[in-house]
């Protein structure tokens, strides 16, 4: 589990993490979400021990990770796939991380194979590897010591479709064995598959957090009718917002409550259905849509 108590994390007069408070849980995979420079990657860098808070706390399994005895066994971390020793193979890399935690040789086998470098690429030095390859070698450090809890930002970066279809089932079946996967990431539609909950930032600030469903079902609803004038003027009535594309109408409510409106005005609807087919990418937009913004040179160590 990650527990984070009113996080804040200030550079000088600038506010990287304000005040930032939620839960992970176990057997759930949780989408960190926010437009670059909101504070995701400020808050991942304190909960993993690399940038002190300026206030409030970040626990992982109960405790703060510099005060993790063995971090490894406990928490994977994957920040950025590129901090890796470049003259070292990916072998001598895991094998360096396995003797850290104490792990035997065998371990470092089994985690080439689980992420899909084969024995000739795993000698390979790893300036040498791709993008996509040093994910996947990231990927395997993370795992090395099958920790309960697993914090990655933006671990599908570099690799083709395939690669990124293998990580989500592979962190979908890491969850579903009970572990916690803290998940960022600017593919949304990878988040919108493999998610169960939500959490959305901007300036720093979490602007919504809940399950995938409730999220999404706060998109409103999607109502058509043969009769577009007279439901225009019954949600008018009815005080419901609403856009209108000829006789079809994007309503911020649910269904029941459209539902109820039209049968007070014996409206014949022909279509009436909640609006998740908006997905995950319209909810995003709309909920950062007042803080969207891209990062000054000053910021990008806060992004």
């Amino acid at each position: 589990m990650i527990t984070i108590e009113s996080l804040t994390k200030t550079y000088g007069r600038f506010t990287a993490v304000d005040d930032v408070t939620f839960t992970a849980e176990p057997g759930r995979v949780t989408g960190f979400l926010g437009p670059n420079g909101a504070g995701k990657s400020t808050a991942m860098r304190v909960m993993t021990g690399l940038t002190p808070a300026t206030s409030g706390s970040a626990l992982v399994c109960g405790r703060r990770f510099a005060d993790l005895p063995n971090p490894g066994l406990e928490v994977g971390v994957l920040l950025d796939a590129s901090a890796q020793h470049a003259g070292r193979t990916g072998r001598e890399v895991l094998t360096v991380a396995a003797r850290t935690m104490g792990l035997p040789a065998l371990r470092v086998t089994q985690m080439l194979d689980l992420v899909g470098l084969t024995a000739a690429e795993s000698e390979r030095r790893v300036r040498h590897y791709s993008l996509g390859m040093r994910q996947r070698l990231g990927l395997a450090t993370a795992l090395l010591g099958d920790p309960e809890v697993l914090i990655l930002d933006e671990p599908a970066n570099g690799l083709d479709p395939a690669g990124i279809r293998w990580m989500r089932d592979l962190l979908r079946g890491y969850a579903d064995q009970g572990a916690t996967v803290l998940l960022s990431s600017h593919l949304l539609h990878e988040i919108e598959v493999v998610a169960d909950d939500l959490l959305v930032i901007g300036h720093g600030r979490i602007v919504a957090r809940g399950t995938k469903a409730e999220l999404l079902a706060s998109a409103g609803a999607v109502v058509r009718s043969s009769e577009p004038e007279s439901l225009a003027r019954a949600l008018e009535t009815a005080a419901l917002a609403f856009t209108r594309d000829g006789d079809t109408f994007r309503v911020d409510a649910d269904t029941d409550r459209i539902g109820h409106v039209a049968l007070s005005g014996s409206i014949h609807l022909t279509e009436l259905r909640a609006a998740d087919g908006a997905g995950l990418e319209d909810m995003f937009l709309e909920l950062t849509a007042a803080t969207q913004r891209e990062s000054t040179p000053s910021e990008g160590a806060a992004a």
